[in-house]
């Protein structure tokens, strides 16, 4: 306490002195940290989406909490580093997967319209918005997918010329 008060009595003698001693909790970002948020920054949400998929994929995440992106400096956790996590993962991919993703691998460049329209129909995307997704091929089209529902899609892009792939 009485550390304490002595602080207090010399920041009250001469407050001007002891200013330049302040600190502040958030870092300041590097350079490289700066440019990837400018970049970040200026994706489209087609683009932003595609990329958050390509961090999970990277990262052998399946999906990021809400917490990791909301908290600074917050990392999500894949299990120890002890060989115990990693040889129990293998046994929990063997369970059958219920949800996919659809991927059009190609699609016959005459169908393209047909392609688009196609997409249209099961996503909720626009007619722009489609054409993007559609030309840049390969792509995932449709994430979290039902098996039978993926499998119709599958047999309907088939049809008008499109290699649709379930991952």
């Amino acid at each position: 306490m009485r550390r304490f008060l002595a602080v207090l009595r010399l920041l009250r003698q001469n407050p001007s002195r002891h200013r330049a001693a302040t600190y502040s909790t958030v870092p300041t970002p590097s350079p490289r940290v700066s440019a990837i948020v400018e970049e970040i920054s200026s994706l489209t949400l087609l683009e932003a989406s595609s990329l958050s998929s390509a961090l999970q994929s990277r990262l052998e995440v399946d999906q990021l909490p809400i917490f990791a992106l909301l908290s600074p400096g917050a990392t999500p956790s894949f299990g120890s580093a002890s060989g115990g996590a990693a040889s129990a993962a293998p046994e929990e991919k063997k369970e059958e997967k219920t949800s996919f993703d659809l991927k059009l691998e190609s699609f016959e460049a005459p169908n393209k319209i047909k392609v688009i329209k196609e997409v249209r129909g099961f996503t909720d995307l626009g007619l722009k918005e489609a054409k993007e997704l559609v030309e840049k091929a390969p792509m995932v089209i449709k994430k979290g997918v039902t098996k039978e529902e993926a499998e119709k899609i599958v047999a309907k892009m088939k049809e008008i010329g499109a290699k649709v792939v379930l991952e």
